[in-house]
């Protein structure tokens, strides 16, 4: 059987192109709000388990209009928080990273990884997991070579999407092995609300659109939290 590609992520839709009032029961999408008011219809997904549904964004699946329109609006909001530094969580939160770089006016950002390289130290490394990979643990390394440009600096994390809260805690775990704080941490969606009460500086994490979590019901979909 051969799988069309989905429209989903292609383009925005013009403010109040699609209902979001309290109440609304969403089918198979879920419009997420930029700043401006411009919509981004996100396809809903069902979590193993029955644990209800999530709205998802998946950025290198993105057009360059919507990524652009992220980024832009993620810059906005760090503009005058004015970073020295900017480090990107692998894997789709480094495009966001580098986009964000470049609009801040940097030559260039700190990615993390997931692929061990023979220099890396066990000493700057943590494990890590995500809710959309349930079972598929990996391990984040802080190259050693990259701690120079970093401490003492005024530093801003990059992620796509938080949701729990799990991994970029972990990612925070890292960091503080090297002795860095982030000054803030900017994500494209912030998905749910659970990571507030797992997410270590939580009070300092902004994004550019936000979406709930969901539960099934007989017409579609509902807001949850």
């Amino acid at each position: 059987m051969r799988l069309e590609p989905h429209a989903f992520w292609q383009h925005l839709d013009a403010p109040g192109t699609h209902a979001t009032a309290p109440g609304t029961v969403y089918q198979k999408a879920y419009p997420a709000t930029l700043p401006d008011g411009r919509q981004l219809l996100l396809p809903i997904r069902d979590l193993p388990g029955g644990a209800g549904a999530v709205a998802s964004l998946i950025v290198n699946q993105a057009s360059f209009i919507v990524e652009d329109a992220l980024a832009d609006a993620m810059a906005a909001q760090w503009q005058d928080t004015a970073p020295d530094v900017v480090v990107g969580v692998p894997t789709l939160g480094l495009p966001m990273a580098n986009a964000l770089a470049r609009r801040l006016g940097h030559g260039r950002m700190v990615p993390l990884g997931t692929s061990r390289k023979f220099w890396y130290e066990d000493a700057l490394s943590e494990p890590i997991s995500s809710i959309t990979s349930p079972g598929r643990g990996k391990t984040i390394y802080l190259d050693p070579r990259m701690v120079p440009l970093l401490s003492g600096r005024k530093v801003l994390l990059v992620d796509d999407v938080v949701s729990t809260g799990t991994s970029l805690a972990a990612v925070l775990r890292l960091l503080a092995k090297a002795g860095i704080m982030p000054a803030g941490i900017a994500v494209a969606m912030e998905q749910g609300t659970q990571w507030h009460q797992t997410l270590p500086l939580a009070e300092r994490l902004r994004g550019a659109i936000k979406s709930p979590l969901l539960t099934a019901s007989g017409e579609g979909y509902v807001v949850s939290s």
